[in-house]
Formats: structure tokens, sequence, C-alpha cells
């Protein structure tokens, strides 16, 4: 008895700390097969029954697509983080990092895949010998997808430089390839088109990128007073950076689905469909927005804002899912 109690009496005190780290190992396993089944299974959900046809590897694309959005959110949030850390009075710990180098990398592996598929007419490639390298200098997507190829390159590099600050250039030109990618020079206003989309990847890619750092140095400084600064500052930004992703995703969608069909569109379309469930997506982040602010400033814990805050960066990484669904799908474009 003697010999077996201390043993129970650790297990049991152990109990709780364990089954949450188990709820979090589950919870992050649900979410990364979430984000992976949104983009392979959604073409097949949102084509049923619309009579529309998807173009062949729409699921691989629209993973690719995800992870070249990913590895934008992770080193732009990082590079906005700790710009308002610097803010901070006193001397905080050194800010984690290392995940740019990798995001990079993600994000040059999933370029160079788009861009074999682009290489090919569009079509995926079966063998090496279907990739024309040569032919990407020869049409303005394959000029474009070079682009973002070398620029996560020239990012991980930046990465790893004394100065990280600089990746913000190459990180800015697969911004700027992704927002002329979308608006093709048929288009009508298609500069008009590419502006609304570069500012609304900017700060959508700020917004999650940007959560999902601070909330890692708020668990690395233990430091009650200074996370709530922390996550004041970030509040005050991600409050403009929303209002901008809404205004912006707004216009794009009203140019593409005009006023008088948008509500025939959204249960339709693909297109809509994606659409529609990015929008409920939103809306459910923006709700966890204000309930970690509200906790931020009425709580006595203001740290007790961590719990919705991580919710929001949970369902953040789910809406970048679907915003790669929604680049592969076919577009009901019906410009005016």
């Amino acid at each position: 008895m003697t010999a077996t109690g201390p043993t129970a009496e650790a297990t049991e005190a152990r109990g709780p700390g364990g089954r949450r780290a188990a709820w979090r190992a589950g919870a992050l396993l649900l979410l990364v097969t979430l984000a992976a089944l949104t983009p392979l299974l959604g073409p097949s959900v949102a084509l049923h029954g619309t009579g529309e046809a998807a173009a062949p590897g729409t699921g691989g694309i629209a993973l690719l697509r995800g992870v070249v959005f990913a590895a934008l959110c992770v080193p732009s949030g990082e590079l906005l983080v700790h710009r308002l850390a610097r803010r901070l009075p006193g001397r905080l710990p050194e800010p984690p990092s290392g995940w740019p180098v990798f995001a990079a990398a993600a994000g040059f592996v999933a370029a160079l895949g788009l861009a074999s598929v682009v290489a090919t007419g569009n079509l995926v490639p079966h063998s090496f010998a279907d990739v024309e390298v040569g032919g990407l200098y020869r049409t303005r997507d394959g000029r474009l997808a070079l682009i973002e190829v070398n620029a996560f390159v020239l990012a991980g590099l930046c990465a790893r430089a004394r100065r990280p600050a600089i990746q913000v250039w190459p990180l800015a030109a697969v911004v700027a390839a992704e927002a002329l990618r979308a608006h093709p020079p048929p288009e009508h206003a298609p500069l008009l088109g590419s502006a609304l989309t570069l500012v609304h990847l900017t700060c959508a890619m700020l917004w999650a990128g940007g959560l999902l750092h601070a909330l890692r140095l708020v668990r690395r400084w233990r430091s009650g007073r200074a996370g709530a600064a922390l996550l004041g500052l970030y509040a005050r930004v991600a409050a403009v950076l929303l209002a901008a992703v809404t205004a912006t995703g707004v216009w794009s969608s009203l140019r593409r689905m005009p006023a008088g069909t948008v509500l025939d569109q959204l249960t339709t379309t693909a297109y809509g469909r994606t659409l529609l469930a990015k929008a409920v997506l939103v809306v459910a982040v923006a709700a966890l927005a204000l309930w970690a602010r509200f906790r931020l400033r009425r709580a006595a814990d203001p740290l007790a804002a961590y719990v919705p805050a991580r919710a929001e960066v949970a369902l953040l990484g789910v809406v970048v899912a679907v915003s790669g669904l929604l680049t592969a799908l076919p577009v009901p474009i019906r410009w005016t």
C-alpha cells in the first residue's frame, strides 16, 4: 500500500495536465486533418449538382494554393508581431523563431508544384517528361509562377540573415504575383481586381499570422502583464485588418457576382457555395475575436483572452484552407 500510494497520487496529480496535453494534441491533429481534407474533398462537395466541371487536379491545386497562403501568413505575422513587441516597456525574452524558414521551404515546394501544372498547360503532370520548363517563360502565368518559386527561395535565405525583416520584399513579390494571377488581362478592369486581391491577401495573412505568433509569444513569456499588453496592441491592429479584409472581400465578390445574382449564385455555383462557407467561418472568427477582446478588457485576468484567441487562430487555419479551395474552383464571372 505504501509503495503504490505515492505513485497513484503522482499519477492523479499529473492527470489533468496529461489530459490537457492529450486534448491539445488531438485538437491539433483534427485541425491539420480538416485543413488537408478541405481542399482535397471540397471540390466534389462544392460542385455537386451545379452542372459545372472542375479542372483536372482541382483538389491537389487547392491544397498547394492553401500551403502557399499559409507560408505567407507565418513569416509576415511574425514580422508584424515583432514590431509590436518592440513597443512594450522592459526587457522581454527573445521571441521564438525558426518557423519562417520552414514556411519558406513549404511555400517553395507548393509553388514548384503549381509551376509544374502551369508548365504542362494547366494539366496535372504524370512524369518529369510532361513538364516543359522553358514554356514557363513564354506565358504570363508561367512567369508569375516562376516569380513565386524564386521569391520563396529568397524569403528563406532572408529569414536566416542578420536582418530577417528584409524578407518582406520577397513575400511582397509572392503576394503581388498572386494578385496578378487571379485577374488575367481579359477581365474587365484587371488592375482594380489585382489591387483588391493585393490588399485582401496582405491583410488576411497579417491577421492570421500575427495572431499565431502573438499567442506563441504570450505562451513563451509567461508574463501576464506583457502578454496582455501584446494582445491589446495586436487587437487594435487586427480590428483594422478585419475591416479591410471584409471590405475588399465584399467588393471582389460583387465584381464577380453582381448584386442581382449573388443570392442565386451562393447556392447554385461551386464558387458561391465555397464563398458562403468562407463567409460563415470569417463571421465565427470575428465573434471569437470580439469575445477575446471583451475578456482582455473586462476579465480579472486579461490572459483569459488566450482561450478564445486560440480557437480563433484554429478557425483561421481552416479559412486559409477554404481560401485555397476557392482559388481552384471555376469562377462564375459576370463582369458589368
